[in-house]
């Protein structure tokens, strides 16, 4: 199968330059996630998980970027005069070892951010069978792009990723991935605005909503998906766009979509006093009797409680004390 579109030596040169730029504003928005992480909170408050994620992404990222450079390099100016078809037939050799690097690269970031959303999505639900699916996905994840990076690193000089035996995993990979995503952020969204809509009728304070962490996750959400789809078309169509693509995919809109929900969450917690995550447990009695006359008349009136056990940028992830967050319980 032969490719079309752009010259991959100007992809190339073009990928870096786009990732370069992007790898600045996940580093910028990096800062403000750790600043959200741990301002005015104590050591023993601060998610430890959750950081060492967020370390972890911006890790990969600039081992990314530095391994994009070298291949660059490598293919516009070392081995320019000197390798078989020149810098196009490079850039197309998916055994080049800077290559098999990066799959690898963005294998490790996908499965890391997928899975910090899976987990979300069973602390939010309480409930393992919820992610059964999310977790079927996850695995076929880690498994095909196993399987992809593994046959890049064993296929022969001038192998194209294009051919039959990467494309069928690739796709699959894509696939996986978009889905489990969007699945899990989905429940996340599902869970939190079926919580607000229950308490929507008899709440004292509109400064209660949790609608800005649905418009977050969607956000976050869509931005990933419209990407990586972007990315499956263009690989469908055997176009050069796609290793632009997946530059752009791999290291600055995974991290910039995970720091995206904590810092938002965090500057709603600041300006509106979100309480829907915090450090403290708040109780509440919803529909206090005292701001009403009594009249000689016998009801219950349910009281929900709502205990917050992480920081307002873990919305839907453990505490590192161990307790969940957010529980939700009714009592007559």
């Amino acid at each position: 199968m032969t490719s079309n579109g752009i010259p991959l030596d100007t992809g190339a040169l073009m990928s870096a330059v786009l990732e370069g730029i992007l790898y600045g504003f996940s580093v910028l928005m990096f800062m403000g996630t750790m600043w959200s992480l741990t301002y005015k909170r104590h050591v023993r408050d601060i998610n430890r998980p959750i950081v060492i994620v967020a370390i972890l992404l911006l890790l990969l990222s600039t081992v990314h970027i530095v391994v994009g450079i070298v291949r660059v390099e490598d293919g516009l100016v070392k081995y320019r005069d000197t390798y078989p078809g020149g810098p196009t037939a490079f850039f197309a050799d998916v055994s080049q070892e800077t290559y098999v690097i990066k799959d690898a690269l963005y294998v490790l970031q996908t499965l890391l951010a997928d899975g910090v959303v899976i987990y979300r999505c069973y602390v939010v639900w309480q409930s393992v069978w919820v992610i059964i699916l999310p977790g079927m996905l996850w695995c076929s994840v880690a498994v095909t792009g196993v399987i992809v990076v593994y046959s890049a690193s064993q296929s022969s000089s001038g192998a194209s990723i294009f051919t039959q035996e990467f494309s069928r995993w690739i796709i699959a990979f894509y696939i996986s991935t978009v889905v489990a995503n969007v699945l899990s952020s989905g429940l996340i969204a599902y869970r939190i605005w079926a919580i607000e809509h229950k308490i929507a009728t008899i709440r004292t304070s509109t400064k209660d909503t949790m609608m800005p962490i649905i418009h977050v996750l969607v956000d976050a959400a869509v931005l990933y998906s419209v990407t990586l789809i972007t990315a499956c078309i263009c690989f469908i169509c055997s176009s050069n766009g796609d290793f632009v693509m997946m530059d752009l995919v791999i290291l600055p809109i995974i991290s910039i979509a995970f720091y995206m929900v904590l810092i938002r969450i965090a500057i709603n917690r600041h300006r509106s006093q979100l309480p829907t995550v915090g450090t403290i447990t708040e109780t509440r009695q919803l529909g206090d009797l005292q701001q009403y006359p009594m009249q000689p008349l016998q009801f219950d009136i349910p009281r929900f409680t709502r205990s917050y056990n992480t920081s307002a940028s873990e919305i839907g992830n453990e505490h590192p004390s161990g307790r969940r967050s957010p529980t939700w319980t009714s009592v007559k």
